[in-house]
Parts: structure tokens; sequence; C-alpha cells
């Protein structure tokens, strides 16, 4: 008989750069669509208030992403179903109940931020010089409703790989910003940490934002919709058991490549958005209520290029953000109420799923349409975001740590120590972010 180790053998030690690129998927996508245009408005904001003085949330956010979204990612490949699925399975009646209206209150959430982010990729158009912002927000909504609805996992998954692109313009601002390293490293080392009220509510925000809980559902449901695509289990995903051991292995280690490279890259374009604007508006601390404030105020300090580069990464982050927002409860919900969901299924076999998609989309384009000041819905989503990010964190943790879902799969000392610790932070983040809001 074959073992495992033997079959491991199979597997070559170094996927080599081909390999690399060919394991990139829905942990890229995820990390990418972390630096929606409310999250580069929240790392613009923490720049240009306060410097260099929040940069150090980058590397200390970074382990803590990495351990959530790789639990995530590992509960789909292992189980071949979805974190709502697998809620449904682990927890009894009132722990369902629990995790619907956790749900409920994450979708209210997301539509509130995918119409803010329609907001914002309006405002880019319009710096470009495309036209108003109002014509554009709901042109997006429409083209990306489009676009979700037309039943094709590998069309959306293709669009959303070229969108990851639009990051780089965050870092490329950050390379002509005129970035003095020195006082980088001053902030990195925690020596420019403010004790006010204002600041750590700012900090609450940016760990919020960066460990959001729509990107736990979505991590879960693309990896889900990944392996429907392959042929090892006909038209349904086949999990680690159901497929050769060295297969498993092999798709085990592409999974972290995957998962390791979106934390890493998420990261690192935080770090430079709160570089570049620290850099440069953080030398005179200015108050940035949004992507395209951000955008703008760069114009005049790091010269019209650094401006444009800016509004073109938000309208792509933006346009990548929003179907994510707009997906991610609902493929919880899906699950946890036992209906078919999906892309690559059509709006007649999964009809739960695709109706709630529309409405937040229709919602979300209206409240767009709506508002002239994406502040006041960016506030209000982050709070129901902070608060609800520890909870979520605690069933995800509940799931990947039970080992008659799991298996061999499921989480030890390390997973499980980094992601209590996760919890803990995330729910002092949300204590912060509501004191904060009530002390102004």
């Amino acid at each position: 008989m074959v073992t495992t180790r033997e079959r491991a053998r199979k597997t070559p030690d170094r996927l080599g750069w081909r390999g690399w690129l060919k394991a990139l998927g829905p942990g890229l996508v995820t990390g990418s669509a972390d630096d929606d245009p409310s999250g580069v408005a929240t790392y613009a904001q923490a720049g240009a208030q306060f410097g260099f003085a929040t940069v150090w949330t980058a590397p200390v956010a970074l382990p803590m992403m990495i351990t959530v979204q790789e639990m995530c990612d590992r509960t789909a490949t292992a189980t071949g179903q979805t974190l709502g699925r697998l809620a449904r399975r682990r927890f009894g009646r009132a722990g369902k109940l629990v995790v619907g209206l956790l749900l409920l209150c994450l979708l209210v959430a997301n539509i509130v931020n995918l119409g803010a982010d329609l907001m914002a990729v309006g405002k880019g158009m319009e710096l470009l010089g495309a036209g108003p912002s109002r014509v554009w927000a709901p042109i997006a909504g429409l083209g990306l409703a489009v676009l979700l609805m037309s039943g094709s996992y590998k069309l959306v998954s293709r669009v959303f790989a070229w969108l990851c692109l639009a990051l780089f313009a965050y870092v490329a601002v950050m390379l002509i910003a005129g970035v003095q390293w020195g006082e980088v490293l001053a902030g990195l080392t925690f020596q420019r940490v403010h004790p006010g009220v204002q600041f750590w509510g700012l900090i609450a925000a940016v760990f919020g934002t960066s460990i959001s809980p729509y990107l736990f559902f979505w991590e879960s449901g693309q990896r889900i919709e990944e392996m429907r695509a392959r042929p090892e289990n006909g038209d349904e995903p086949a999990s680690d058991t159901q497929i050769p051991d060295y297969k498993a292995i092999r798709r085990r280690r592409q999974q972290r490549i995957d998962v390791v490279t979106g934390m890493v890259v998420s990261t690192l374009v935080m770090f430079a958005i709160i570089v570049a604007t620290g850099a440069t508006i953080g030398r005179h601390p200015t108050d940035i209520s949004s992507a395209a404030d951000a955008a703008k105020a760069l114009k005049p300090i790091a010269g019209p290029l650094a401006g444009a580069v800016f509004a073109l990464g938000f309208i792509g982050t933006g346009l990548l953000g929003v179907p994510v927002l707009a997906s991610a409860a609902c493929i919880g919900i899906s699950g946890l109420t036992d209906k078919n969901w999906g892309f690559d299924r059509s709006p007649r076999k999964a009809p739960l799923f695709y109706g709630l998609l529309v409405v937040g989309l229709i919602i979300g384009t209206v409240l767009s349409a709506m508002f002239t000041d994406a502040i006041a819905l960016l506030v209000f989503s982050a709070m129901l975001n902070a608060i609800a990010a520890a909870p979520f964190v605690v069933v995800v943790l509940l799931i990947a740590g039970n080992r008659k879902i799991m298996g061999e799969r499921a989480n030890r000392g390390l997973s499980t120590s980094i992601g209590w610790a996760t919890a803990g932070i995330m729910a002092g983040a949300g204590v912060l972010a509501v004191w904060s809001q009530i002390s102004g």
C-alpha cells in the first residue's frame, strides 16, 4: 500500500514561479478586495491625521489576517462546504439563530459599504474628468450586476484577477511621495504612538477594515467555486478525503501560497497608503473622509500624477470590492439555510442567493445616488463590522477546530493561539470603535 509520505513525493518540492502564479486565486482576490475604497479611506485618514504613527498596524495585522483567512480556506478544502453550511452542521438551533442574526447584520453593513464604494468609483471617474460621479456610480452598479448574473464563475474570477492589478497604483504613489524612511521606522517601532481617543478609535477602524467578516465567507465560498470548476468530483467540490493524498497535499500547498500571497499584498498596500499619505498630507495633518479626498489632497503636494494614480487605484479596487461585499453575506445565508448558491449557478437554480445579491446591489446603488457624504455611510458600516468581527472569528475557530468536521485538518496549536488572540483583539477594537464614536 502506498503511504501518504510516498504519495507526497509526487508533489515537486518547489512549484516554481509558474506554479506560484497558477496557485493564485481566491486568496489573492480576497486580499485585494480587503483594500476597497472604504479601506483606502481609513488608511489614508490614518496617514493624513497621524503621519507614520499608525504604520505599525500593518505588520501587526498581517499574521492575524493570514491565520483567519487560512482557517476559512482550509474549512472549504477539508470539507467541500462553505462556512455557512458548516455553521449549520456545527451549531444547534440557538447557535444557528445567532449566526443568522450576525449574517443579517453583516448583510446590512455590506450594503451600506458597497454604496459608499460605488460613490468612490463615481468620484474617481469625476476626478479623472470623465463626468459627474452621480452618473458613474449607477453605471458601475449596473455593470457589476450584469457581470455577477452571468452565471459564469470563470468569467467573474478572470475579471477579478485583472482588477487586482489596481492595487499596485498605491505602491507607485508611495514610491514617488518622497518618504523619509527613518520616520517610517520610528512609526514601525511604536515611537510615534498617541494617547488620545481619536487615535485609538482610528486604530480600531484600521483593524476592523483589515479583518472584516465579509472576507471570511467570500474566501470560503470562492474556494468552493474553484473546486467545483475542477473535474475531480463531477459538479460537486471534492474535499481532501475524496482525492488522492498527493493531490490533497499539493492543493494544501497551493492554498497556503494563495492565502499568504493575498494577505501580504493586502498588507503591503495598506502600508503603502499610510506611508504615502503620511509623507505628504500628514506633514500638515488633514481630515480625510474618503478615498477621493485623499486623491485631491495628493495632487498639490505630490503632483497631479500621484492624485490620478491614486484615483485609478480606488476605481479598480471599488469595482473589485463591490461584488465581494454584495455576495459575501449572500453566500453565508444561502449555506446556513441549505440553499443553492454560486456564480456558476443560474438565477433559476439559486434564487435566494441571486435575490439577495440583486436587492443588495439595488439598495447600494440607490444609496450611492442619494448621499453626497460617503463618510456617514462608512462610519455606520464600520461600526457594524467592528461589532461583528470578534463573534465571526469565534465562529470560524469553533468550526475549524472541530475534529468531527475537519478531521486531521482541524486547527492545531499555532492557528488556535493566533486565532483566539485575534478574536480578543477584534473584540477590543469593536469596543474602541463604539467608544470613539460615542465620545465624538
